[in-house]
């Protein structure tokens, strides 16, 4: 999947920023997404905020990412594919889909999975917290709960029994990281329920591999 450009901020003479409380025009910016992309600008919670790779060459990574030993179960490393049907995405497709959302999709909506006490932390511009215990019948969720997010969040009918996915949102899933669990747990809930596969993307580097490339992060 590629950015279009509609979605590309590229004109050095109208297009500007903020970065450390300077106004910088986009040819001013030295560590960009792409060649193409110096930066992208989202909604979140009704602002626009500009995503950008950290412009410090000697910044380094959030410590609350640096660890590279967690104990497994439960922090294992993740599988490439997750399941059947469900594509496993990276930065570039994530971007995409958050520029899609900002110029007025509705079809489409980005998840954190994490519980608050992660999302607190930081998370991806343009995105929402639906944590992973929210579709969990064995932490806590029940059968009315969990219909009240599919219909009130995700698009989803119940009908005499059945889910209706006609208009279901394509959701694009993510948490802390390839040994993280919860945007699985959370993905692997959504197909228990019929969600169909191929509404589901899943940014499997999360949190982790966007704070290693300096991408931007709002407060949860």
């Amino acid at each position: 999947m590629k950015l279009t450009k509609a979605m590309i901020y590229t004109t050095a003479m109208t297009v500007m920023l903020i970065v450390s409380m300077r106004v910088i025009a986009a040819d001013d910016v030295l560590i960009r997404i792409t060649s193409d992309l110096p930066f992208l600008e989202v909604m979140h919670d009704g602002k626009i905020v500009t995503i950008i790779r950290n412009q410090d060459e000697k910044h380094t990574v959030n410590p609350i990412y640096a660890k590279t030993s967690r104990e497994c179960p439960p922090f294992c490393i993740q599988p490439a594919k997750l399941a059947p049907g469900v594509e496993t995405i990276g930065e570039l497709e994530m971007l995409d889909y958050l520029a899609r959302m900002s110029a007025g999709n509705k079809s489409i909506l980005v998840v954190d999975s994490r519980t608050p006490d992660w999302v607190k932390k930081g998370t991806i511009p343009g995105s929402v917290n639906i944590p992973w215990t929210t579709l969990s019948l064995d932490q806590g969720a029940n059968p009315d709960s969990i219909r009240k997010v599919m219909e009130d969040r995700f698009g989803a009918k119940y009908q005499e029994g059945l889910w209706d996915y006609t208009n279901a949102k394509t959701l694009v899933m993510f948490c802390n990281g390839v040994w993280c669990s919860q945007s699985p747990n959370n993905i692997m809930n959504l197909l228990k329920h019929g969600y169909p596969p191929h509404k589901i993307k899943w940014y499997r580097g999360g949190m982790q591999d966007w704070e290693i490339l300096g991408l931007t992060t709002v407060p949860g």
